[in-house]
């Protein structure tokens, strides 16, 4: 069994999915992680209707639902 940060560890420079408290979706390429799953996303874009293109952007632990694997 892996622990949480060990998947992540294995998603660094992969695309992900990111869901924010908010509920947007934050997609991305996962460059680093912190042990609070702070994350920094390049090449970033929220989803949606009118998709908004972010490029580099630093994500905090506390204001994330979840992560996935991106598509």
């Amino acid at each position: 069994m892996q622990r949480p940060l060990d998947v992540l560890g294995s998603s660094v420079e992969k695309r992900i999915i990111v869901r924010t408290k908010k509920g947007e979706d934050v997609v991305g390429v996962l460059k680093a992680f912190d042990s609070h799953i702070n994350i920094w996303l390049e090449d970033a874009k929220i989803q949606g209707e009118n998709e908004v293109q972010l490029g580099r952007v630093l994500i905090r632990g506390d204001n994330i639902l979840w992560i996935s694997p991106g598509k």
